[in-house]
């Protein structure tokens, strides 16, 4: 029987920047496919420790901004600020290793391989010997082994998904699914961790317990986090501040009494006063 999780060991990486200081900065980003503007200068920024929410009706570039920012896309203006280095073009394995780390909107896991396995699949950017050493799975790479091992069973455990660990991800609901890929992002030790639309497709006790896992990871692993959701009551209930985007330009900033009550995000998003 599993141990309960040592919540205290399982904290975000020290990044260098101090509680409540900007961790991202999205300065004047412009995003274009062809003729097609996806974004259109915007700029925002993410505080150390907060939750911080991108909403806005389909087609408003909230996805192509989550691509910008880890790595996907590099716009054709403006730039990204993290933990103090500015650039505008990065590669996804490099935001990874920098300390950036995302969900999908669509759930990207490997369908054959155990919830346990999927996750160990996000500790394989941290693993530092080689592929001659793995492959002989001996000395320091077993004991390597040993240690991530180990980290992902602490995540295992915080998520609450031991009955699971050795199922293939393919045979799971679609809730814990959700779930074990959220643990195979936290398995990076992120200090920022994107999430894109983590309730879409959920029940009302899917989204329950989501919420509170996300608000676990805010609160507990001090990780801090901006999401994509549909699900406005999610977004007032959790999210420190909130930017709008519509039709790929910024409509409004700010926390979320300030957004329900904008007239321009009420007219292009929500539709009714909230």
């Amino acid at each position: 029987m599993n141990q309960l999780p040592d919540h205290s060991r399982m904290t975000a990486p020290d990044d260098g920047v101090a509680a409540g200081a900007m961790l991202l900065d999205v300065k004047n980003v412009s995003l274009a496919f062809g003729g097609v503007k996806a974004i259109t200068n915007v700029s925002f920024d993410v505080k150390k420790g907060e939750i911080r929410a991108i909403i806005g009706p389909n087609g408003a570039g909230k996805t192509s901004m989550l691509n910008v920012i880890n790595g996907f896309y590099t716009p054709q203006q403006g730039a990204i600020t993290f933990r103090g280095r500015e650039r505008r073009a990065m590669k996804p394995h490099e935001a990874v290793g920098q300390g950036i780390a995302r969900t999908f909107q669509n759930v990207a896991l490997f369908k054959g391989m155990s919830t346990l396995d999927n996750i160990m699949a996000g500790r394989s950017v941290m693993m530092k010997r080689n592929i001659v050493w793995q492959m002989l799975w001996h000395g320091p790479a077993l004991n390597e082994e040993i240690e991530h091992r180990q980290k992902v069973e602490e995540i295992i455990d915080f998520l609450e998904i031991q009955h699971i660990r050795r199922t293939p991800v393919g045979k799971l609901p679609y809730g814990l699914q959700k779930r074990v890929e959220l643990g195979r992002a936290l398995a990076m030790e992120p200090s920022l961790l994107l999430l894109d639309e983590p309730m879409a497709g959920m029940n009302l006790e899917e989204k329950e317990d989501m919420s509170r896992f996300i608000i676990d990871v805010n609160q507990q692993r001090g990780t801090t986090i901006a999401l994509i959701e549909h699900d406005m009551g999610v977004v007032m209930d959790l999210s420190d501040r909130v930017v709008v985007l519509d039709y790929g330009k910024k409509i409004a900033d700010g926390t979320p009494d300030e957004v329900k009550n904008n007239q321009d995000v009420i007219d292009a998003y929500l539709g009714v006063p909230h």
